[in-house]
């Protein structure tokens, strides 16, 4: 049974994935318990362990692949799967990993060659070889990383696919509001997420382990505004091109509670944030209402402040 088509009281008897794990103490009997973050193609689940040994702490990390029996219940709202049996896979179970990971619904090498030829329309040389360089230096990670370690995009080749689907919204918003630079809309949409990938350590599955020491110290938008200084400066770039595409990069998080300390001074910048926002959101939509059925309400959606969503009956 797909984690989508989870309902309470169901008995599951499956394979998936472990992202998370991590040993907690439950506050009811002061014992040790497993807290696993399950996923398959189609979505992910939490999922407790109550009686686990040292053979189960040792044994079952991320990025495992196990088979899992055990029951689905409603926790506050919320499907969660409780645990009766688990175990690693083995030759014998005949399963591949990467049927279960949850992955862009494009092949990553065709995302990546729209990306190429959206750099390709970039008029201005200095801003086209400057992105140029900074996607060739990232392109092997770039190709599988997610977007993020829980919210939006976290999956295999999410960052990619956000930022390809920004891309072609761009590209539409820049035919209407024709005053605006296609340039920088391009640009900010290629750089504002890039260093994410120096920011979480990912598999080559597309599943976040954790954060790196600079990524939690300084997180992807400050690393972002510092790459596209080095890169610059080592290329010879006109300082005003810099700065430009730095503010590009600080600004589009919007708030400084969410990491940015200006709001957008230029009107691409005010499109790249609200660009960034509706895809995040619409993408966190439609993944609630694949597990929905017609004429109901979604689960709360922690990245839209609990908000449910409703399915239409039509």
């Amino acid at each position: 049974m797909s984690i989508s088509d989870f309902q309470s009281g169901k008995k599951v008897d499956d394979y998936f994935v472990i992202k998370s794990v991590s040993v907690k103490i439950s506050t009811a009997n002061n014992n040790r318990y497993l807290d696993f973050i399950f996923v398959d193609s189609t979505g992910e689940i939490n999922g407790k362990l109550w009686k686990c040994t040292d053979e189960d702490i040792e044994e079952l990390k991320e990025n495992l692949m196990v088979k899992v029996k055990g029951s689905v219940i409603d926790w506050q709202g919320t499907l969660q799967l409780r645990i009766d049996k688990i175990r690693k896979t083995n030759t014998s179970d005949n399963v591949d990993i990467g049927d279960f990971v949850p992955s862009a619904p494009y092949k990553k090498e065709e995302m990546y060659e729209v990306l190429i030829q959206y750099i390709g329309k970039v008029k201005n040389k200095e801003i086209k070889e400057l992105l140029s360089y900074m996607i060739d230096e990232k392109k092997e990670k770039l190709l599988v990383h997610p977007a993020a370690m829980k919210n939006h995009h976290s999956i295999r080749s999410g960052l990619l696919y956000h930022t390809t689907t920004m891309l072609r919204a761009g590209e539409k918003i820049c035919e209407i509001y024709d005053f605006l630079d296609s340039d920088l809309v391009y640009a900010g949409v290629i750089l504002h997420d890039l260093l994410k990938i120096d920011e979480m350590e990912a598999s080559s599955l597309g599943i976040v382990s954790d954060y790196t020491l600079e990524g939690q110290l300084l997180g992807h938008i400050i690393q972002g505004v510092k790459a596209i200084e080095v890169v610059g400066e080592m290329m010879g770039a006109d300082k005003e091109i810099i700065s430009v595409l730095q503010h590009l990069v600080l600004c589009h998080h919007y708030e400084p509670e969410y990491g940015s300390p200006k709001k957008p001074m230029l009107p691409e910048g005010e499109v790249l944030h609200f660009l960034d926002d509706l895809d995040a959101k619409l993408f966190d939509m439609k993944k609630a209402l694949a597990s929905t059925e017609k004429g109901t309400f979604s689960e709360s959606i922690w990245s839209l402040d609990k908000r449910r969503v409703y399915k239409k009956k039509f």
